[in-house]
């Protein structure tokens, strides 16, 4: 129970970093019955423990559910206090300024908590979390979303706290192997790994992420797992939005979802689909298929050798 409000079926929505999650993360949670959040410190602090150290849930069986079931029906309260906490990027997809009211509980939430019917989270990297959630959240609907690598290790390159994570200070690999976190799965690449180009880390670990997304469709039923492409996401926003309402069983607002799909610099609508020509330069490119080309071409995109 949150709020007054009995948990049914949570919305979880996962990706590989800049996988475009974010976008359709938005839509959900200006959805109207949808309390959606992002970020909260008690679910981050719990994913990212047993993303980095698979073994600690793997030990704790059930005991890894409750506590990741306790810190997300924390993340779901409703107050203003509570909601003075949320991180920028939470009030960011409900509209509201970044940051908080400057005096604590002095704010209004950014939901009704007497509308909710549905709760949804879309943290960073809760794909590798995602057996955990099904043990906390057995009815779960996830909702994954799936994009060209090459677009996404160009994002990662540009973003600074996913660099952090391949800071030696940071990376686990001494003590943790194989890390699907890092996405290093062979001793190869784990001597490889210090010397290795940022291009090469980034795609290592979209690949990691891309083939948990394999496993979770290969373990999921059909009813609980939704795939999404990003490119499709950006281009046919209606199409997608009315395919999400019908497996949410949710008045998700095509309108809405159109209306946030981003207009980049020029004029482009395509929400930087295929950035990865102008972003990469020809040895990112060469590093990023070399270790991602299987996945790309699994995915159904072709590599940059067979255009």
């Amino acid at each position: 129970m949150v709020n007054g409000t009995k948990v049914r079926r949570p919305v979880f929505i996962l990706g590989a970093p800049h996988s475009g999650a974010e976008l359709l993360a938005r839509a959900v949670k200006r959805s109207p019955g949808f309390h959606l959040t992002t970020g909260r410190h008690g679910v981050l602090r719990v994913t990212y423990a047993f993303a980095r150290q698979p073994s600690i849930a793997a030990e704790r069986g059930r005991g890894a559910a409750r506590v990741l079931r306790d810190a997300c029906a924390e993340a779901w309260l409703v107050s203003a206090r509570a909601c003075a906490r949320c991180p920028g990027e939470c009030r960011e997809l409900a509209g509201l300024p970044p940051e908080p009211p400057a005096e604590p509980g002095s704010g209004e939430p950014c939901v009704d908590p007497g509308g909710i019917t549905r709760f949804a989270d879309a943290s960073p990297d809760l794909i590798y979390s995602a057996d955990v959630l099904l043990d906390a959240f057995p009815d779960a609907q996830f909702v994954q979303v799936i994009r060209d690598g090459r677009d996404a290790v160009a994002d990662m390159l540009a973003d600074e706290r996913c660099l952090a994570w391949f800071k030696p200070a940071i990376a686990n690999l001494d003590t943790v192997f194989p890390n699907p976190f890092l996405g290093v799965e062979d001793h190869t690449e784990r001597s490889r790994w210090p010397r290795a180009a940022p291009a090469v880390k980034c795609a290592l670990r979209w690949r990691g992420a891309v083939r948990l997304s394999a496993r979770l469709r290969r373990q999921v039923p059909d009813e609980q797992l939704l795939t999404v492409r990003y490119e499709d996401l950006v281009t046919k926003p209606r199409r997608l939005g009315a395919d999400l309402a019908r497996y949410l069983d949710a008045p998700i607002s095509r309108t809405t979802l159109s209306g946030l799909v981003r207009v980049q610099d020029g004029g482009d609508e395509t929400g930087g689909v295929g950035s990865w020509r102008e972003r990469l330069t020809s040895r990112q490119l060469a590093q990023v298929e070399k270790v991602a080309g299987t996945e790309l071409r699994r995915l159904g995109y072709r590599l940059s050798n067979d255009l």
